[in-house]
């Protein structure tokens, strides 16, 4: 949730900018670069493991989650019902082999090889009947097989939430999960679940680490606070990013949970 407007800058020609909400992450807006790495991050993971498959992006939004996928899936067809998010999409990313379709998630029909959803399910008063519909299309797609891939992320809780907050402050979220409670969530659709999750590397671990040692109590003395933020913020990459399966790594402390799920 942000108090401030924010728009996306340098947009191509006749591409409409979208404000920031707090609904939906964006590129091309500085300020929010944290979080729109950290969603870009998933969708690249998973890119890698679609190549050459039929994708539907479910609630795609802006539409750069489609096009990361479309660099390497055989199709990718990107869903979103917002009006606004469904015309930007269409106009900025531009593939032979991508389309976007303005259609809810639990109705839009498709059969795909794989189904991403990501940073959504939480949005949803009936997680678990969206996702038998993610089963169906992908199970239909494979008749006779093992089924396709879902792909699903929400964030944790337990480090989405302030501390000793039962959740965060957002309020387009309907439930917000741990990790056991997710993973319980999927496996009630899915015979075949495997848990990852999204952790700091490189220098946000590094940044993770100063604020324990009191980074907060200093910059602000030294009036570094701007500066230090306008540089930090615009600079965060992927590679500030890992993704670790359970075993790994603690789920619990995980920033962003992760199902990799089959039927």
């Amino acid at each position: 949730m942000t108090s401030v407007h924010y728009e996306q800058r340098d947009q191509p020609d006749g591409v409409p900018p979208l404000a920031l909400t707090g609904e939906r992450t964006l590129p091309d807006v500085p300020e929010e670069n944290y979080w729109f790495r950290r969603h870009l991050v998933v969708y690249e993971w998973i890119a890698a493991r679609v190549a050459g498959m039929r994708v539907v992006d479910m609630a795609c939004g802006e539409g750069y989650g489609a096009d990361v996928l479309a660099r390497s899936a055989a199709s990718v067809v990107g869903v979103d019902a917002n009006p606004q998010a469904h015309e930007h999409a269409h106009l900025r990313y531009r593939r032979a082999n991508l389309r976007f379709e303005r259609d809810l998630v639990d109705t839009f029909p498709e059969p795909a090889d794989a189904v991403v959803f990501l940073q959504t399910v939480e949005h949803l008063t009936d997680p678990g009947a969206t996702l038998a519909h993610f089963r169906t299309l992908v199970a239909d797609s494979h008749a006779g097989g093992d089924g396709g891939t879902v792909f699903v992320s929400t964030p944790n809780v337990l480090t989405l939430a302030p501390t000793g907050a039962q959740r965060s402050g957002n309020p387009w979220h309907v439930h917000e999960y741990r990790a056991q409670e997710f993973e319980r969530l999927c496996c009630a659709c899915f015979s075949d679940v495997r848990m990852y999750g999204l952790f700091h590397a490189r220098k946000l671990r590094a940044h993770e680490l100063a604020l324990r040692l009191g980074w907060d109590a200093v910059h602000p003395r030294l009036h570094l606070t701007k500066r230090f933020y306008d540089w930090f913020t615009p600079a965060i990459a992927v590679s500030d990013f890992a993704v670790c399966p359970a075993g790994e790594a603690r789920l619990d402390s995980a920033l962003d949970l992760l199902a990799v799920c089959r039927p």
